[in-house]
């Protein structure tokens, strides 16, 4: 018993390090409201995704296919971006990067941001997302943007509204 008492202490001391990091399967839906499209006076700027990680790797299937199913033209909404990833998540923050639709010279249709920390089963979010418009040549020509911070709880679905555009997100557990 007396040699197993060492392991035991070096266990305690690593085991919260351990798990203070947890993965998550997070999914968010990003989707246009009924009436007209707002123009922010300043386009995307080429630099949206800055210390953000691409998604690509941790895709996941999407859960939310219902909720999603009920933002369609009949009922005054167009979802724009839905996608589902696994992310570790700590007290740290750690950026994903998330884009839909055809690149053009560095720009998406959708293109966002979202910025994730997670404390006590608490996830703080701030997502950032910008609707591209680009003209015949290709060029962004205006943007709408999204910006929002919330703190989700886990299973829980969250909505964001910024004017034009809304969020759905939800942060669960596998």
């Amino acid at each position: 018993m007396h040699a197993f008492r060492p392991l035991l202490l070096l266990f305690c001391l690593i085991a919260p390090q351990v798990f203070a990091e947890g993965l998550y399967q997070i999914e968010l839906i990003v989707f246009r409201q009924a009436g007209e499209a707002l123009s922010t006076s300043l386009p995307a700027p080429d630099d949206w995704a800055v210390g953000a990680s691409p998604i690509a790797g941790s895709e996941r299937g999407t859960a939310l296919n219902d909720e999603a199913a009920k933002l369609n033209p009949g009922n005054g909404y167009q979802v724009l971006l839905h996608q589902a990833w696994a992310q570790q998540l700590s007290a740290v923050p750690s950026k994903a990067a998330l884009s839909t639709g055809s690149e053009q010279f560095g720009h998406f249709p959708v293109e966002g941001v979202v910025t994730l920390s997670e404390e006590q089963r608490l996830i703080d979010l701030e997502a950032d997302f910008w609707v591209n418009r680009f003209d015949a040549d290709g060029l962004l020509s205006g943007s709408e943007r999204v910006r929002q911070r919330t703190r989700l709880k886990l299973g829980e679905l969250t909505y964001l509204d910024n004017g034009s555009l809304g969020l759905l997100v939800k942060a669960t557990q596998p």
